[in-house]
């Protein structure tokens, strides 16, 4: 008798049977939910949109942050260093990855992200996959598709869990193809094959973690245009990367111009402190400390007198001005 009273006192919403039969549908809801995502190829659009909201700009007709062509070629040129420092500033500390092995590494690797994601081989989640590409209407093997979504520009970006033999996601077959859609390159955290082949097409960038004669294999692919990792690097669709020897790293799209622009302007102010210093107008502590009027006055002169060697606009180096604080 104690013992019923004892549960008698607990709220009755802890022993109603609708209330389990209510977390059970909460769950086969979940379960159904789970179901239609695996078997989901590429990231709707909303879902692209709602990951990269911070983006105000033109977008692809996939949802992806379309940063200009002019951005994307003067990214080119900016330092990795520069890039870094301006995304820590800015608290993102997860957008660099080192230790690639590079196809032409004289050249730099520079565009917007296409993302692909890879996992070990599981067949009843790769046999829905296949069947939704299939209905999709996506031809040939599942690591041409995300090629089939690129554009001019676009860099190739999966993740491969790092797989080396049997991880290989192309060939020159399937470089020729990246190649001659996106005049661009690749990163992968996998392996390649056909290395000679790859190498032979010029232009192509190559940012891999090894070769292997090996064809692919207990691999499948699980997203497109997904946020993935890379090593230690956090990517989004529609990020721009750049590569050069060091390394990679990636720009959230709506960073991308105040990144570029703020490398520009600290390569000139360089190339301005470089120059005086071996004229010897000025000593390291000045030009190493925050700059005098003097200074600063004699850097303007200089860059209004080399507009040549000033990458940006006159209303861009104008505007970010207002705001420098040297």
């Amino acid at each position: 008798m104690a013992r019923t009273k004892a549960y008698n006192r607990f709220p009755k919403v802890f022993h109603q049977k609708p209330v389990v039969l209510t977390l059970f549908s909460l769950i086969a809801i979940l379960f159904i939910q789970l179901n239609v995502t695996a078997q989901q190829v590429a990231y709707s659009k909303e879902q692209i949109i709602a990951y990269t909201s911070q983006w105000k700009g033109e977008r692809f007709p996939d949802g992806r942050p379309k940063v200009s062509d002019s951005l994307v070629k003067r990214l080119a040129n900016i330092s990795l260093e520069e890039a870094w420092q301006y995304l820590r500033n800015e608290g993102f500390n997860n957008q660099f990855e080192s230790g690639w092995q590079v196809i032409h590494p004289d050249k730099p690797l520079a565009g917007r992200v296409v993302t692909a994601q890879y996992m070990p081989l599981r067949p009843d989640v790769d046999g829905p996959i296949k069947a939704k590409g299939k209905a999709d209407g996506r031809i040939g093997s599942p690591n041409s598709w995300p090629i089939d979504v690129l554009q001019n520009g676009d860099v190739y970006v999966a993740d491969g869990f790092s797989k080396i033999i049997d991880g290989t996601l192309i060939g020159d077959n399937l470089g020729n193809a990246i190649y001659s859609k996106s005049k661009t390159g690749v990163v992968f955290d996998a392996s390649v094959r056909d290395f000679d082949g790859l190498n032979e097409i010029d232009g192509f960038v190559g940012f891999v973690r090894g070769y292997d004669p090996s064809y692919l294999k207990e691999v499948m692919l699980t997203g497109i245009n997904c946020p993935i990792r890379i090593g230690r690097a956090t990517v989004l669709p529609g990020d721009l990367v750049l590569g050069k020897k060091e390394g990679v790293i990636f720009i959230p799209a709506y960073l991308a111009e105040k990144v570029i622009i703020t490398a520009e302007f600290v390569a000139l102010k360089d190339e301005f402190g470089h120059m005086r210093l071996r004229e010897g107008k000025y000593t390291p502590g000045q030009i190493d400390q925050a700059w005098s009027d003097e200074i600063k006055k004699d850097f303007l002169k200089w860059v209004a007198d080399n507009p040549s060697k000033v990458p940006m606009s006159k209303k861009e180096l104008d505007e970010y001005l207002k705001s420098r604080t040297w």
